[in-house]
This record gives structure tokens, C-alpha cells and sequence, in this order.
């Protein structure tokens, strides 16, 4: 018996001391464990949402744990950012962020129920887009309107008629709009909708006018001939679209840039080895030929930039788009 006990004692003593000296080792392995949320703050159709689900698969493979998109629309993207804010820092709730999320907003509202600098933690800069011009095709014919020009004139000529339609009070589709209203001196209706879907629907239907939509949701419409592409909002010409001008080329607004930004972002005090992470594999995932050509292809321009390189980009974005937004006379209570 005496054998018996003392041989236990010293096994049970190995175990513990093994089972101890593996606890870092799981800790540090343990994530992720189960499946990994990605919150875009815009309904489904958007680029916002293309350009989620485009990453997602892959970083699922990465990680051998599902990654899945769980859109939640409201108030430009306000709605679904402070989940995340308010999420807890373990790496299991991400969100897709925009220009308008987090370097616009915080212009435009009088109260933001989060702070899009201090309760994120900045992962990566997934890709850059071009906003552009668009009409319905037959909406732009009936109107007599073939160029960004021919669009000033008319707008000019019937203030107040022309109907446009954005993505919500902020978004970089709204923004862009109000910069064009400001440097071409037209005025135009704005229409904020809770996402790009459904604004190109009735845009698609005749309802609105004019949108300045991200690249990447309205490129299926421009190449079916449903849309009519005047211009795009940067200051150089798409790769994906080379035929199509600049809004500074077509209508002589000199210096007009309004271009749009799409990341990934946790809550802040996630644990940085989880936040690099997270960076090292979207950023494998975009130079993968398969997604480079697939964003490109869609005038997105992917990034994939560090963790501390994506924080600077969105402190210089809210310092170029607050005097924006304050030009505009844009507010939201």
C-alpha cells in the first residue's frame, strides 16, 4: 500500500507539473477556438460587405475556424461600430470600418456613442476605392446628359430637381456628393439610405438620379450598360475603369479627391498578438492572386498595411474630412 501510495503521489505530482508548464503554451495557441465574427455596419450589397466577404473564407483557412460576416445597418455605420466598441477585446468580434466610420463621422455627428479612436484597435487597411459618378443609362439619356459637364449645366439650370442618393448621413458616398456640390456650385436633394444596396436599387429604378458609390457595387452595373459612368472621384484614373475620367478632367474642379477606405478593426485592449495576427494573414490573403485580381478587377486597390500604419491613416483621414464636412454645413444630430 505503501508502494502503491507513494507511486501515485509522485504521478499525480509529473501530471500537474506538465499540465503547468503547458498552460502558456495553450494560452498563447488558444485562439481562435471558435468561429470569428466580422460586423459590417452596412447591408448586404455594399462594398463594404464585398470586400468582407471576400477576405473572410480566407482567413477562415488560415485559422481553421470560421470567420463569417453578420451585417448590422443603421445610422452610416454608427450602429454596427459601437457593438464592436462596446464588444469584449478577445479577438471574436471584428469589424469592417470605413472612411465614413472612422474618419468622417466623428465630424458629422453631434453625439457618436463611440470614440472611433479610442475604443479600436486598428488591424489592417483591407483596400482603397475610387468612389464614381453614376446614373441609370436611360435616366441619363432622357435628361440629355452624357457628361459630368452636361450634369453641372442641367443641375444648374434646374436647382433642387436632381435627386442623390448615398449610403447614409457620412459615408464617403454622401461626402463625395457634398464636395461635388460645393466645388460645382449645383445643388442637389440628398437621399441617405442604410447601405449602398438599397440606394442602387432605386437608383437602378429611376427613383434618384445620381450616386457617388463605391467602385467595387456598382461595377457590375457599369459593365451591363445599366449605369452610365461620368466620372470617377479620384484624383488619377481607375485601372479598372481607363476610359472613364476623373471628376477634376471632366468638369475642371481642380484638386477634387474623394476616395474611399475599407478595414479591419477590433475592439481596444484586444491583445496585440491576436491584432498582428489577424494583419499578417489578411495581408497573405491579399497579395494571393486569386483575391488580387478579384479586387482589382473590381477598382478596389488592396492593402493589407500594418496595424500602426492603418492608426496613422485614420487620424489623417478624420484631419482632411472634418473642414469637409464642415464646408458642407453637413450635420446629424
Amino acid at each position: 500500500m505503501k508502494y502503491s501510495s507513494t507511486r501515485r503521489l509522485v504521478l499525480s505530482a509529473i501530471a500537474a507539473a506538465a499540465g503547468s508548464a503547458a498552460l502558456p503554451a495553450v494560452a498563447q495557441g488558444a485562439w481562435p477556438s471558435k468561429p470569428v465574427k466580422i460586423i459590417v455596419p452596412f447591408p448586404a450589397g455594399g462594398t463594404t460587405d464585398i470586400l468582407a466577404r471576400a477576405i473572410a473564407p480566407e482567413l477562415s483557412k488560415a485559422f481553421g475556424q470560421q470567420f463569417f460576416v453578420d451585417n448590422r445597418a443603421g445610422a452610416g455605420g454608427n450602429v454596427g461600430s459601437e457593438i464592436v466598441a462596446k464588444s469584449p477585446a478577445d479577438g471574436y468580434t471584428l469589424l469592417m470600418g470605413t472612411v465614413g466610420t472612422h474618419g468622417i463621422n466623428r465630424a458629422l455627428y453631434a453625439k457618436l456613442a463611440y470614440d472611433p479612436i479610442k475604443e479600436f484597435a486598428p488591424i489592417t487597411l483591407v483596400a482603397g476605392v475610387p468612389n464614381v459618378m453614376v446614373m441609370q443609362t436611360e435616366r441619363a439619356r432622357a435628361l440629355g446628359i452624357n457628361t459630368v459637364a452636361d450634369f453641372i449645366r442641367y443641375a444648374k439650370a434646374n436647382p433642387g430637381k436632381l435627386n442623390m442618393a448615398s449610403s447614409g448621413n457620412g459615408t464617403s458616398i454622401h461626402m463625395a456628393g457634398e464636395l461635388f456640390k460645393s466645388m460645382s456650385g449645383t445643388y442637389m436633394v440628398h437621399f441617405p439610405y442604410r447601405g449602398s444596396g438599397p440606394a442602387l436599387l432605386d437608383l437602378l429604378g429611376g427613383t434618384m438620379d445620381v450616386m457617388f458609390d463605391n467602385l467595387p457595387s456598382s461595377m457590375q452595373h457599369i459593365k451591363s450598360g445599366k449605369f452610365k459612368a461620368l466620372a470617377v472621384t479620384s484624383l488619377k484614373r481607375s485601372e479598372a475603369l481607363p476610359d472613364v475620367p476623373t471628376v477634376a478632367e471632366a468638369a475642371g474642379l481642380k484638386g477634387f479627391d474623394a476616395t474611399s477606405w475599407f478595414g479591419l478593426l477590433a475592439p481596444a485592449g484586444t491583445p496585440p498578438d491576436i491584432v498582428n495576427r489577424i494583419q499578417q494573414e489578411t495581408a497573405k490573403a491579399l497579395n494571393t492572386p486569386a483575391i488580387k485580381e478579384k479586387l482589382l478587377s473590381q477598382g478596389a486597390i488592396p492593402s493589407g498595411n500594418t496595424p500602426a500604419e492603418f492608426a496613422r491613416h485614420i487620424e489623417a483621414e478624420h484631419k482632411k474630412w472634418a473642414p469637409v464636412v464642415k464646408a458642407s454645413g453637413a450635420k446629424v444630430d
